[in-house]
């Protein structure tokens, strides 16, 4: 569980991002090629973006971007700078700005004492022509796997932001986190903002803002910066409908017939989405939000898939919070998982979230990128 502590000056410094931020969506859309997440929402988008990358010859550029920030624990804080930062070029300037101490860290920190590899350390010692072939490497993969789907991330984010500003209008700042249940937690008497997290770990903000970003290419949990010394943000999924990317594609006049998951071919295709986004737990009303879906039906669905074993619900507060149960992960995933957490409690791990003092098994740079 991550825990943030705020003081009555660090509320009024809380703030939201004014869009989608582009080394986030960048960093993790490149995780959701090293992992299978969310299936149904994420699959046809990686099938268009592998054959792209390899059309662009990028497929080895990208396994070297995928070692320097890997789909584990810990991956370098050098990569997402700012906070909320919307133009690409400016995000970029500010990784390749990175002062070569907290270069020469953060990636040791990856790799482990004494397991850095050759390409790996002219980077971390700041070597111009190692950061040029990053800053190449990164808007090379940008132009393939995400700027193709600005529109739809764009979109997204725009109608993610009037939620959180109405709230904050009606109810200011504790109206404002209120609106994040059951991804984050907020606790008014404690002044506590909890998310999910692979370990334990307590931040104060010291006087610092903290900046939420919505981010198109986040599953499952928020994520969080490792060093509790820099600026802190914390990122938040906005989970995509299923089949997002043939609506897309037909929005841009392209041809082609609609993927039709083995799931959705079971159990109905309203049924299958909603067991895809229950991936992460929902509340009935974000349930139906998120799908377009009355809150009638949404309910309806949530409660034949609980019948089935499928979905387990669970009363959080004034809302019922419904999450997939390790049958309804076996029949998604095709294979047995272990049981995962009630649905308001936090899982055990979460390999995309991270934590300062974690590390990941080095892994061998191909000199590619560097």
């Amino acid at each position: 569980m991550l825990r943030i502590h705020f003081t009555s000056e660090d509320l009024t410094r809380l703030r939201v991002a004014t869009g989608p931020d582009p080394m986030w969506e960048l960093v993790l859309s490149l995780h959701l090629l090293q992992n299978r997440q969310a299936a149904l929402v994420f699959d046809p988008w990686r099938r268009e973006v592998r054959a792209g990358l390899a059309r662009a010859g990028l497929t080895d550029t990208v396994a070297d971007l995928a070692r320097l920030c890997p789909f584990a624990t810990y991956f370098p804080d050098f990569l997402t700078p700012g906070q909320g930062v919307t133009e690409l070029e400016t995000g970029i300037d500010r990784v390749l700005s990175t002062p070569v101490p907290r270069l020469s860290a953060e990636v040791s920190q990856l790799y482990g004492p004494g397991r850095m590899p050759a390409g790996a350390r002219r980077l971390a010692g700041g070597d111009r022509v190692a950061l040029g072939r990053l800053g190449d490497a990164l808007r090379r993969y940008y132009a393939v796997a995400v700027a193709p789907y600005a529109a739809e991330i764009g979109a997204a984010v725009a109608a993610d932001r009037p939620v959180r500003a109405q709230a904050a209008l009606d109810r200011g700042s504790d109206g404002l986190l209120a609106t994040y249940q059951p991804d984050l937690t907020w606790r008014d008497e404690n002044r506590v903002l909890e998310a999910p997290y692979p370990v334990a770990s307590e931040k104060w903000l010291d006087g610092r803002a903290l900046t939420l970003i919505p981010a198109f290419f986040c599953v499952r949990h928020p994520v969080a910066l490792a060093d509790p010394g820099l600026d802190q943000v914390l990122v938040h999924p906005l989970t995509p409908r299923p089949g997002w990317l043939e609506r897309a594609g037909a929005d841009r006049g392209e041809r082609g017939e609609a993927v039709r998951p083995a799931v959705a071919q079971l159990v109905g295709h309203t049924r299958a989405a909603v067991l895809e986004v229950l991936e992460r737990p929902l509340s009935t009303t974000q349930l139906g939000s998120v799908l377009r879906l009355a809150l009638s039906t949404a309910s309806r669905h949530a409660s034949v898939l609980r019948e089935a074993g499928l979905v387990v619900s669970e009363r959080c507060g004034p809302s019922v919070v419904h999450r997939r149960t390790a049958l309804g992960d076996a029949l998604m995933n095709g294979a047995y998982p272990a049981p995962p957490a009630r649905a308001c409690s936090a899982p055990a791990g979460g390999a995309h979230r991270r934590e300062a003092r974690a590390a990941v098994p080095a892994g061998r740079v191909s000199g590619g990128v560097w």
